[in-house]
């Protein structure tokens, strides 16, 4: 058989398509597993491009909540094929448990954070949303009500069947179950005193148990309800639509919920995965989470605008005092808790 030769032009841009393939393929690849939405939109048109350029990378971007998130590192426990995941921090807890998240190498730009952001050695928080009271401001002054102030407003027997509370299914449900049992002498750790007050307190004057972000607006929009347990995000973005909704932090104290983030164990490229950590915590990023998804910033030296840190849990009077969850007996407690919800709650 008689070689064949390419003619020198022909032979050129099959070396140069060559090269530019070697190229290619030498830039390492990051696999980050996050929300989809608004979130996914703020990271793919603002965050990646800039980590991109900076450190010769490319990131391919997996949408999903946070349970699709979970569900992947367990199928893929054998050989996984993420590098650094976001998670709520309830999740993040059952994958920092199962082994999936590899420790956290320290740097200078952990120093700034608030001390809720080192959630373990294992996961970060990167934002946070405050789990209090929302009440329509316009209903409460027509029936001469001051500004709900504690979370002891829910017992209240002049909210009776004007109250909505999630169920225990949603973090915000049980982050008000865990409250009350903390302000009756208990905790995660001994929560009957916060199933007692529930039942006999505060279920009485819920009219309706609803996980919904959709349904509770319309609960609001309707008059059915006038002061709800609700997070400050969905607060906001409801207000935003003109409904007269207002977030309140109570005097006990708002709970967290904390946007989690942490590094995959046996990552192939695990100094990218801890850059890119890094990087979310940085002022410009963290700007950018509040601007656009109302994550309250976990850095101590961010400075919001006014208009914005209006909307989001921001400095040390909020953001410094907001109330984490154990999830560690969480986790391990939440199917019995769920079964005695049912039995004993919500019936």
């Amino acid at each position: 058989m008689k070689a064949k030769f390419l003619s020198a032009p022909l032979a050129a841009a099959v070396a140069l398509a060559c090269a530019g393939l070697v190229q290619a393929q030498s830039v390492p690849t990051l696999y980050v597993g996050a929300y989809g939405g608004s979130t996914e939109k703020a990271f793919k048109e603002k965050i990646i491009p800039a980590f991109e350029a900076a450190r010769k990378v490319k990131i391919v971007y997996v949408a999903g909540n946070s349970t699709d998130t979970l569900a992947k590192l367990q199928a893929q426990k054998d050989k996984q094929e993420l590098d650094l995941v976001l998670l709520d921090d309830g999740p993040m807890q059952q994958a920092v448990q199962f082994g999936f998240c590899d420790k956290v190498k320290d740097a200078p730009i952990y120093k700034d954070l608030y001390p809720l952001a080192r959630i373990d050695d294992r996961s970060m928080a990167i934002g946070a949303v405050a789990t209090g009271l929302a009440y329509n401001t316009e209903a409460f002054k027509k029936a001469g009500l001051p500004k709900p102030d504690s979370w002891q407003i829910l017992t209240d027997k002049k909210f009776k069947q004007k109250l909505a509370i999630p169920p225990i299914s949603n973090t915000y449900g049980l982050q008000t179950l865990i409250m009350y049992a903390r302000m009756r002498g208990g905790g995660e750790k001994a929560i009957d005193a916060g199933f007692d007050a529930m039942a006999k307190e505060v279920a009485p004057n819920v009219l309706a148990w609803e996980p919904s972000p959709g349904k509770m607006t319309e609960l609001f929009q309707n008059g059915d309800v006038n002061l709800a347990v609700w997070g400050s995000g969905r607060t906001e973005s409801f207000r935003s639509t003109g409904f007269p909704i207002e977030f309140v932090y109570p005097k006990e104290g708002a709970m967290a919920l904390l946007i989690a983030a942490c590094p995959v164990v046996n990552s192939d490229v695990p100094e990218h995965a801890q850059a890119l950590l890094q990087y979310l915590m940085t002022p410009e990023v963290q700007v950018l989470l509040a601007e656009t998804q109302g994550f309250g910033p976990v850095n101590s030296k961010v400075k919001l605008d006014p208009a914005i840190a209006a909307k989001v849990p921001y400095g040390p009077a909020q953001i410094g005092k907001l109330l984490p969850t154990n999830w560690a007996v969480v986790n391990e407690k939440r199917g019995e808790w769920t079964n005695r919800w049912n039995r004993t709650i919500e019936r």
